[in-house]
């Protein structure tokens, strides 16, 4: 399994992410979260990054999965919301 994301691997698994995706996903799975394994295409669906990832991580342990958050640009916000 690689130790860190390389770029090309975020970019295959985000582009997956819009091409395949998204419009269905934002519709049933409104911020849930989705590891999408870029060489396969397969994506994993869970209610938190460790789900997602340890479904990914089960049907593919030496391969690297992208998390993202369905219908948000960021898997993770970081910081407080100023209202």
């Amino acid at each position: 399994m690689k130790s860190t994301e390389s770029g090309s691997d975020a970019q295959q698994a985000e582009d997956i992410y819009e091409k395949r995706l998204k419009d269905r996903l934002e519709k049933t799975h409104q911020d849930a979260f989705v590891a999408i394994e870029p060489l396969s295409g397969e994506h994993f669906l869970g209610a938190t990054i460790s789900e997602a990832m340890g479904a990914a991580r089960q049907s593919h342990p030496d391969r690297f999965s992208h998390v993202l958050r369905v219908g948000h640009k960021a898997a993770l916000h970081i910081g407080h919301t100023v209202q």
